[in-house]
């Protein structure tokens, strides 16, 4: 059976299974912290995507956001979905290269592309540029002009677009880091510098209104506005986009407040939406991109961790302190973010008591769940966070030197260890002595 609409089963004995394999084995293998993935979840999330775009008859690429959870076994899954993949520095890019993903799949995205990234990729003829600010316009094409290279681009835009989220990773708003912003001409400068450019092949526009977004009218506005500029470029210059970029963001269930749209719904959305425009300005459907990223890897992982100490305060609340915290989940304290969880070994026990999940953090605001009902609580109990694989990993840090979880791929009934869990000495590999 499901456990609380999470896409998990629980087995004869009441534990927490995910693919098929016991929770509380995983965590005695492998110890806690533990971040663990269902990579058919994975392969699922990648493919209704991908497959209602081809259901529709668009020619479209997916190409998952890499900054949610960049692992070489990761990008190597999304790799034999035939996605394309999103990264956003150098190291993403490295781990991308490692992995084998095709170069000509990759795109690099960020506000603030050093001339060492931008040469990297170029020198490893990537697939695309997502230009954010005109300091990268003269970058690239130095670059370009050194090497006599040319390379594909797309040209980021800010839509004025607000999103409902958190305002931290709201991003299409007009007061935002990213992008050209449309409402006052610097769109339409950059494209006077991009269009019929010498070694820069400008595809067309990007655009990202935020994360965890759960209705397709805020991508639809957006996509108007986008158009709204389009049309005009094309009364002026007779420009048509070979390529049209809305971003990514939709959101998935953290907890039974969030009631998200199935994913072929956002894709059919925005294919409806730009067909509409298309048809109006008699212009060739352009080639639909989107980024998802928390929609492929957030519902496939949990996180797995060990009950130490309880502090009861009466009248107050119950505190249940486990073996990680915001080193491994940094979500809860940096805006708030919402989870549920289980009990991995009592999933079916009676609900008899509601406690709040503490991290072990020398912080305050180490708290990953307020009140979060559970059965009778011992010492050794293994909790089993839902929804953590998105930007779980890929956010996790050595506050208080505590070393990265390791992270576990399960699939057909298997388990793989597929990032080591570091050591101590590796926290301390590239300290330096002063004496």
């Amino acid at each position: 059976m499901l456990i609380d609409n999470h896409p998990f089963q629980v087995n004869k004995q009441g534990h927490l299974e995910i693919g098929g394999l016991d929770t509380t084995i995983l965590a005695e293998k492998y110890g806690t912290p533990l971040y663990v993935y269902d990579v058919s979840i994975i392969r699922d999330n990648c493919r209704a995507f991908v497959n209602t775009f081809d259901d529709l008859g668009v020619k479209a690429r997916v190409a998952y956001a890499s900054k949610a959870f960049s692992s070489i076994a990761m990008l190597q899954v999304v790799k034999q979905e035939g996605l394309c993949l999103d990264v956003v520095s150098e190291g993403e890019l490295y781990t991308a290269l490692q992995a084998g993903f095709p170069k000509e799949r990759i795109h690099l995205h960020g506000n603030n592309k050093s001339s060492r990234e931008l040469s990297m990729a170029i020198e490893h003829n990537i697939g695309c540029i997502v230009v954010d600010n005109f300091y990268e316009i003269d970058l690239i094409t130095g670059i370009l002009e050194e090497h006599n290279k040319e390379i594909d681009v797309l040209m980021r835009v800010t839509p004025g677009i607000e999103s409902k989220t958190h305002q931290y990773i709201m991003t299409g708003n007009e007061d935002s880091k990213f992008g050209f912003n449309l409402q006052n001409g610097q769109a339409d400068e950059a494209f006077k510098l991009l269009h019929n450019h010498k070694s820069i092949r400008f595809k067309g526009l990007h655009c990202h209104i935020g994360s965890q977004i759960f209705e397709t009218d805020r991508f639809i506005k957006a996509t108007s506005v986008l158009f709204e500029e389009i049309s005009k470029w094309n009364k002026l210059f007779g420009y048509t986009p070979e390529v049209l970029n809305l971003g990514g963001g939709f959101g998935i269930r953290y907890t039974k407040e969030d009631s998200p749209a199935p994913y072929q719904s956002y894709a059919e959305a925005l294919v409806q939406a730009v067909q509409q425009h298309v048809e109006e300005l008699n212009i060739p459907m352009p080639e639909i991109w989107i980024e998802p990223g928390r929609s492929i890897a957030g519902n496939a992982g949990i996180t797995l961790y060990t009950i130490g100490s309880m502090k009861d305060i009466p009248g107050i609340r119950k505190y249940v302190s486990v073996d990680g915290g915001m080193t491994d989940n940094l979500r809860p304290a940096l805006y708030q973010a919402e989870y549920e969880a289980v009990l991995a070994n009592k999933a079916m026990d009676p609900v008899t008591n509601e406690v709040s999940i503490a991290g072990k953090c020398c912080e305050s605001g180490d708290m990953l769940i307020w009140d979060l009902p559970v059965p009778h609580v011992d010492h050794g109990d293994i909790l089993a966070v839902f929804s953590t694989g998105a930007y779980g990993y890929s956010m996790a840090n050595h506050y208080n030197r505590f070393p990265n979880a390791a992270v576990v791929f399960v699939e057909k009934g298997e388990d793989k260890l597929v990032v080591k869990r570091e050591t101590y000495q590796d926290v301390v590999t590239n300290d330096l002595s002063y004496e």
